[in-house]
């Protein structure tokens, strides 16, 4: 959510951070695929055929037989809620993930026909955006979580450049109040962020 400070050109964007842990079934549990088939987005994270995700997610494909040739067409919409589309190569006995973080997953689809079972789910990988255009960052207020990590905030789109890092302690009462000095840091392409699942519970960011 974000709200324009009064009298200033500064804009303060409330994120609550996605804390859903690794579901490697999540999205579609594990079950045969027909050739160039759809799998079935009904697993514990499904509402109605169709994913939306807190934050963006990378979507992983578990193969229970060798689809190392072949490959898994994944549909939503990115963190801006832009249309997304990834081609996922397939794995041998193994885990295959993605590099794109999506807000929803609409469908997932086999490109060729899958060895054995198949199932979809997500990682611990969780992006989102604070603006998605030209920018600079000013201020971040974060509250932290029990578990701690880095903050990425990067350029362009989560799979952009990073160009700010914040560390969060492990302590849920914990925050972190950081002002950026110089009119702020500037992003040229939108300003985004990465984090693993559970490593804050909320931040502001203040940007113009």
């Amino acid at each position: 959510m974000a709200t324009r400070l009064t009298g200033s050109d500064v804009t303060a964007v409330f994120i609550t951070a996605d804390a859903q842990a690794l579901d490697a079934d999540g999205i579609s549990a594990a079950a045969a695929v027909g050739n160039n088939a759809a799998l079935t987005i009904g697993g514990a994270l499904a509402d109605g055929g169709s994913v939306t995700n807190v934050g963006g997610r990378i979507v992983t494909i578990l193969s229970a037989g060798n689809d190392a040739a072949k490959s898994f067409t994944v549909v939503g919409t990115d963190v801006s809620g832009d249309a997304l589309t990834e081609s996922i190569t397939g794995a041998n006995a193994g885990t295959a993930t993605g590099t794109k973080y999506f807000r929803t997953i609409t469908s997932i689809t086999a490109v060729g026909n899958p060895a054995g079972n198949v199932s979809a789910g997500i990682n611990t990988a969780v992006a989102d955006v604070i603006f998605a255009g030209r920018s600079r960052l000013q201020g971040i207020n974060v509250v932290c979580s029990a578990t701690a990590g880095n903050l990425d905030f990067v350029n362009t789109s989560p799979n952009g450049s990073s160009l700010f890092k914040l560390g969060c302690v492990a302590s849920a009462t914990a925050t972190r109040d950081i002002t950026i000095p110089d009119n702020g840091l500037v992003f040229s392409d939108g300003v985004f962020i990465n984090y693993t699942t559970a490593t804050f519970t909320s931040l502001t960011a203040f940007h113009a």
